[in-house]
């Protein structure tokens, strides 16, 4: 098995289960890495036998811009999608990252990890 990792995407998105969240938006950052059998790309130099990043990016940008109240629906999502979407990754491993949460303290952010496998 291999690993693919995509690391810090910022993003900015609408989560969160204030109204003020809602409106103003705040910075998340999201940590991806996915798993999944590369050997044969790594013969055939490929794009078609092995996981492009693109695609994962494209899938993580897609469900962050669906409001949600929870980080945890957010996470759920993007594994949800990257599974359905592409057969060759075994497992994901999310974290998504709200940067400056809006919780009376000085938090530099806030996350939840999620991990899921067919």
């Amino acid at each position: 098995m291999s690993t693919i990792r995509l690391k810090n995407i910022r993003i900015f998105a609408n989560h969160g289960c204030l109204t003020e969240e809602e409106k103003i938006g705040s910075d998340y950052i999201v940590n991806l890495e996915v798993t999944a059998n590369l050997s044969k790309a790594a013969k055939t130099d490929e794009l078609s036998d092995t996981v492009d990043y693109v695609q994962l990016q494209k899938i993580v940008r897609e469900q962050m811009a669906i409001r949600s109240k929870l980080l945890e629906q957010v996470g759920q999502r993007i594994i949800d999608e990257i599974l359905k979407d592409i057969q060759l990754v075994d497992a994901v491993k999310v974290r998504v990252s709200k940067i400056n949460p809006p919780i009376g303290g000085d938090i530099a952010e806030v996350s939840v990890t999620m991990t899921s496998e067919r």
